[in-house]
């Protein structure tokens, strides 16, 4: 289905598309990975239990503890990272809203090309560059707009995605240098055959390495660089709030040219019939991104 999915999208967005979903693989890496590593924890206090050795079920235990958390931070940042990803599908989806205006505005120009090879006196040649002014129009709109949503949307998903992989970075020092501090607990002098190791003296200590660790968590806050951005200036339709009256249609410059190319016998173009978005602030080529979806 996913193979599907990926044939059907439009040419403008396949590259992005496959992305989206090699992310998704990654995502799953790491949940396993977090899985994996709990599972491991728990193996590991069983294990020291089971040795017999007061000291060595006791460091283990508290070791599992600690190997716990860092599985639950892999966790931690696959949700992250599925957040990152659902900001890049608003870009893939506003590509997918551009494509068909690329489409038609190419499929104008060629039927105009094919036209003027075959009927140069055709009638049908005029009707068909008014149709490829308005469609240049649209696009242009969509063009803009797309530029727009790409630009604000990566900044804003590898913002996430670079505070994410910081985040479980930091926690995961944290983890591994309080483990370390576990490490040093355990006496590993050697003993010869017969002697018997002494109890286990450290038990509060290293139930305090635990607490360090909690409270450390609990007390981590991000001291991040600001991503800047003035993308908060740009409207629901995409567009920059100056640009909310703007008018897509044809410039002067454009019409003289046609009409010096005897393109049109009025001496001016008549006014393009209205598109579906005359005005940047009535309505937006492109479709808005729609919902994140599984892929």
């Amino acid at each position: 289905m996913a193979s599907l999915r990926g044939m059907q999208q439009p040419e403008l967005s396949k590259k992005l598309f496959k992305i989206i979903k090699s992310e998704n693989h990654a995502i799953g890496a790491y949940e396993s990975a977090s899985r994996e590593r709990i599972s491991i924890a728990s193996q590991l206090s069983d294990w020291g239990e089971a040795t017999g050795d007061d000291s060595v079920s006791d460091v283990s235990d508290k070791l599992g503890v600690l190997l716990s958390e860092l599985g639950e931070q892999e966790d931690v940042f696959a949700q992250n990272l599925e957040d990152y990803r659902g900001i890049l599908k608003q870009i893939r989806n506003t590509e997918s809203s551009v494509q068909p205006s690329r489409i038609h505005k190419a499929k104008i120009s060629d039927e105009i090309a094919k036209l003027k090879y075959k009927e140069p006196e055709s009638t049908k040649i005029v009707q068909l560059e008014q149709e490829l002014v308005r469609a240049e129009a649209q696009n242009l709109v969509a063009e803009a707009q797309l530029t727009n949503i790409t630009r604000q949307k990566l900044k804003e998903a590898y913002d996430l995605h670079f505070a994410a992989t910081i985040e479980r970075a930091e926690k995961q020092i944290m983890l591994a240098r309080h483990g370390r501090r576990l490490l040093n607990l355990l006496d590993d002098t050697p003993v010869v055959p017969g002697d018997t190791r002494p109890a286990f003296e450290h038990a509060h200590q290293a139930r305090q390495v635990l607490n360090d660790a909690e409270e450390d968590l609990r007390d981590w806050a991000p001291n991040l660089e600001p991503i800047h951005s003035s993308a908060t200036e740009m409207g629901s339709n995409l567009m920059p709030p100056q640009a909310g009256t703007a008018d897509t249609s044809v410039s002067g410059q454009e019409e003289e040219s046609m009409i010096r190319a005897g393109e049109s016998s009025t001496g001016q173009l008549e006014a393009p019939a209205p598109p579906e978005h005359r005005g940047y602030g009535e309505s937006s080529t492109v479709a808005q991104p729609e919902a994140a979806s599984s892929y």
